[in-house]
């Protein structure tokens, strides 16, 4: 129930047309009825014309009460006028027999006409609710923490983006269709049959609930078959993306045949799942229908029963019309089964979804945060510690960055020099000390505003499926010409101007047309695009080669001036013009200095520098 609950909270929002859907629905009954209604009159005229001719007009006031009695009635006097007008009793039954098949039809087109507007007020409802809640998702995923990204499969967070909203839409679409049409159909369908004979309706809500039970039953288990049919679904997401991304390495180590096997076992496991949760819903709606017949029949000899013992009033052609009507009772019976295996689907699939919208975001502002747009001063790390997973990875650091001045961080690979940077960005929080920009703690100030003060350029570049100029304009308004001149800085211009589309060239998934080198300079003219007074260059010539280095490198100074900096560098021959340079082992800097200072002492930084040079 409680999880029935979580999806129509969905609904909450598109309450106008929830009632729009529910009032045409019970029009939609209504007339449904109606219709079926119409037998008891056609009956009459074929088996008992006669004896109607013989009989006088009788007035019936309406009321809710006598409604069986008006309404036949009416239609007894209106057949009645036709036959005794007619100047013989068959020309009479003729044009009865045409006035009920007009009727007929004029309420089955009215009860379609309403059947369509319920149907057309759900349409927006349904498109709405699946839209609202793949913004949320991914909304969601936009203010996460970068420690929730390192911990989940980039594959299971793209099911829920896809696979899991669609069985939620699916899901909330036959709720809706079951909800507020076949309760109204199935109690429209009861009111009459128990106006026609409440004995007959009586015995009827007694034997219903055993059939409702046992299709029950069956739709129970497909929850739980859903929700490892997802996850498995995530699962080979994720291992299908990873072998894309990673289809050079998989070719070259030749581990085709071990991948191919390990997509097999999951894809046969999947395929086992699915296959069990279509035939359990495959069985539910003929079952559904044979035990819907099984309770005609039963009904069919009980009424009959009696009509042979004359022990009840009931005629022969309301007790066809009951019978009739009853049998619309099925279908709507057939829709629940249905409905239930893709309920259950978007319940699971639900859960998943909600399991990510509930995630706490371990990095939040706080109220009375303190506005900062301007780097004036300085940057200080005062006894800076940083814990991953019980692992201290930065310990007790202390130091003090002034605007304008360029620091760059060594040390071998794990000694924490990105940790460094990703604390001073915010992506985590110290574990215990604190980083403070103008004296303020970085604590106190929204994300926003903080990493406006920076600008970053990483190791493994990256760009976006888009143009050229949105890579460069990222997060900022689109200007052409300050686009044109952070590209000429960035010695970018050069490859841009050879690109069919130039500025509008779309560089492709993670800007795949380019060469390293060219992808570097993009995000290297990214950065002067964004002209934020803290550069942050994290290893950003690593991956070059000599050529496309030495362009980079002229990128970069363009990009220093007048900022103050914080580079990470693996060749040490790059930051030797830095104003401070420390190095870190296993998380604690253990020397600090210029690069003059850190050669005279012939510590850890000198024999970092003797071994590239060799």
């Amino acid at each position: 129930m409680h999880d029935l609950r979580s999806l129509l909270r969905y609904c909450r929002p598109y309450i106008p047309n929830v009632l729009l859907n529910i009032f045409f629905n019970i029009l939609s009954a209504v007339f449904s009825v109606f219709s079926f209604l119409m037998l008891i009159p056609f009956l009459n005229l074929v088996l008992n014309a006669d004896k109607i001719a013989q009989k006088t007009t009788q007035t019936t006031s309406f009321s809710f009460w006598n409604l069986k009695a008006f309404i036949g009635s009416t239609f007894n006097n209106k057949i009645l006028a036709y036959i005794q007008s007619s100047s013989t009793i068959e020309a009479g039954k003729i044009k009865a027999l045409l006035f009920i098949c007009i009727f007929t039809a004029l309420v089955f087109l009215l009860k379609n006409i309403f059947r369509y507007l319920a149907l057309h007020f759900l349409a927006s409802m349904r498109t709405g609710i699946a839209s609202n809640i793949r913004q949320q998702l991914y909304d969601k995923v936009l203010q996460l923490h970068v420690q929730y990204f390192s911990e989940k499969r980039k594959g299971d967070i793209l099911t829920h983006l896809t696979n899991d909203v669609q069985e939620v839409e699916y899901g909330i679409l036959h709720f809706l269709e079951v909800a507020f049409k076949e309760p109204i159909t199935i109690l429209a369908t009861l009111i009459t049959m128990f106006i026609l004979s409440p004995k007959l309706t009586l015995f009827v809500l007694l034997i219903l609930p055993i059939s409702g039970y046992i299709i029950g039953r069956i739709s129970k288990s497909l929850k739980n078959a859903s929700s490892k049919a997802q996850t498995l679904q995530s699962t080979l997401n994720s291992l299908a993306d990873e072998t894309i991304s990673g289809i050079r390495i998989i070719k070259s180590f030749t581990a085709e045949k071990i991948s191919s096997e390990k997509f097999k076992h999951l894809n046969q496991e999947h395929n086992r799942i699915g296959t069990a949760m279509i035939r359990k819903r495959d069985l539910a709606s003929p079952l559904s229908e044979f035990l819907g017949v099984c309770v005609v029949v039963v009904v069919l000899f009980f009424g009959g029963k009696m009509i042979i013992h004359q022990s009840s009033s009931l005629s022969v052609q309301v007790f066809i019309a009951f019978i009739v009507i009853f049998s619309q009772i099925i279908q709507p019976a057939k829709a629940f089964s249905n409905a239930f295996y893709f309920i259950q689907k978007g319940i699971a699939s639900l859960k998943r979804i909600e399991d990510i919208l509930q995630t706490e975001n371990k990095i939040n502002d706080i109220e009375q945060s303190v506005a900062i747009s301007h780097f004036t001063r300085q940057i200080q790390w005062e006894n800076v510690s940083f814990a991953y997973q019980d692992k201290l990875v930065l310990k007790n650091i202390n130091l003090i960055l002034e605007k304008g001045k360029k620091l760059a961080i060594v040390g071998i690979s794990g000694a924490g020099k990105s940790t460094f940077i990703q604390l001073l960005m915010r992506f985590f929080d110290v574990t215990n000390g604190s980083i403070k920009i103008d004296g303020n703690d970085i604590r106190q100030l929204t994300q926003r505003d903080l990493r406006n003060l920076m600008a970053l350029v990483t190791q493994q570049t990256i760009l976006f499926n888009d143009s050229v100029k949105n890579n460069i304009a990222l997060g900022k308004e689109v200007v052409e010409e300050k686009i044109i001149e952070a590209s000429k800085q960035a010695y970018a211009d050069i490859f841009i101007q050879h690109l069919p589309n130039k500025y509008e060239e779309n560089i492709g998934d993670n800007g795949i047309k380019l060469s390293g080198g060219e992808q570097q300079r993009l995000a290297i003219a990214r950065a002067i695009y964004k002209d934020a007074p803290i550069l942050i260059l994290d290893e950003a010539t690593s991956h070059l080669d000599s050529n496309a280095e030495k362009l980079v490198q002229d990128a970069l100074q363009n990009l220093l001036k007048d900022k103050t900096a914080i580079i990470i560098a693996h060749r040490l021959s790059t930051v030797q013009f830095a104003d401070e340079i420390i190095v870190l082992r296993d998380g604690e800097i253990v020397e600090k200095g210029t690069h003059q200072t850190l050669m005279n002492l012939a510590g850890e930084y000198k024999k970092m520098v003797d071994l590239q040079q060799l």
